[in-house]
């Protein structure tokens, strides 16, 4: 790797870090004084959804706030069987009119989703570790490519559930894309998984696999902290 495409490789990883690491701050600063709510909440009388809701709604809307990118949505996604009346639960905002989602309404199979088997919900509840998921077309909440970041909430020693945040994958794109390109290299960002994420480079789409594309033999740089990868091509001419 040369100097000045090692100098592009750390710029792209930066930009990355501080880009994604804003909205893990985010759900870090409001998930532990949340789960103590909940605590709370639960010894002194059942936990319905609705309470549950309560709970979330001023974090969600202050999520939404977030300057630093681009939040599409915003919540609580509580443990199998924490609320008193029913099995799952799904506290959520989301979009321009900052409306809270109702699954009861949709489709049966939106409402009979189960979460619990998703990226975003199972590795946090699994590691106690924040996560970045994505991407992928999201079914569940606004049926475009999306990138979920979520942290767990923990209260009595138990996690309880997921704080997550969307972000679409389009508003990403827009916000990376210029930054890249001003490193005077391409640059691709790729999940943990080998799948594209965003590229300045025309012939990788979003959800490609490396594997397969004009970047599969070139080195990946990990951005500290996070289940993210950037690929930078050696040259200032593209292969």
């Amino acid at each position: 790797m040369t100097t000045a495409t090692d100098t592009a490789t750390r710029g792209a990883a930066t930009i990355v870090e501080e880009y994604f690491s804003s909205t893990i701050r985010s759900l870090l600063g409001w998930v532990g004084p949340f789960a103590a709510q909940v605590a709370e909440a639960k010894r002194s009388g059942p936990l319905t959804s609705a309470r549950i809701d309560a709970l979330v709604e001023p974090y969600a809307l202050r999520t939404l706030d977030l300057q630093e990118a681009p939040v599409y949505g915003a919540g609580f996604i509580a443990a199998i069987d924490l609320p008193s009346d029913a099995r799952s639960h799904l506290a959520w905002w989301q979009g321009d009119d900052r409306r809270q989602l109702v699954l009861a309404a949709q489709s049966l199979n939106k409402e009979n989703i189960d979460y619990s088997a998703l990226e975003w919900y199972r590795l946090p509840m699994a590691t106690g570790e924040p996560h970045i998921a994505g991407p992928y077309v999201d079914y569940l909440c606004s049926d475009e490519y999306t990138i979920t970041v979520a942290a767990p909430a923990e209260a009595d020693g138990m996690r309880i559930g997921v704080a997550g945040l969307d972000m679409l994958v389009a508003e990403v794109e827009r916000d990376l894309l210029p930054r890249f390109a001003a490193l005077g290299r391409e640059v691709t960002l790729v999940n943990s998984i080998g799948r594209v994420v965003v590229s300045t480079d025309p012939r990788c789409a979003t959800g490609d696999a490396v594997r397969s594309s004009p970047w599969a033999e070139l080195p990946r740089f990990t951005c500290a902290g996070l289940a993210l990868d950037v690929i930078v091509e050696p040259d200032a001419t593209r292969p």
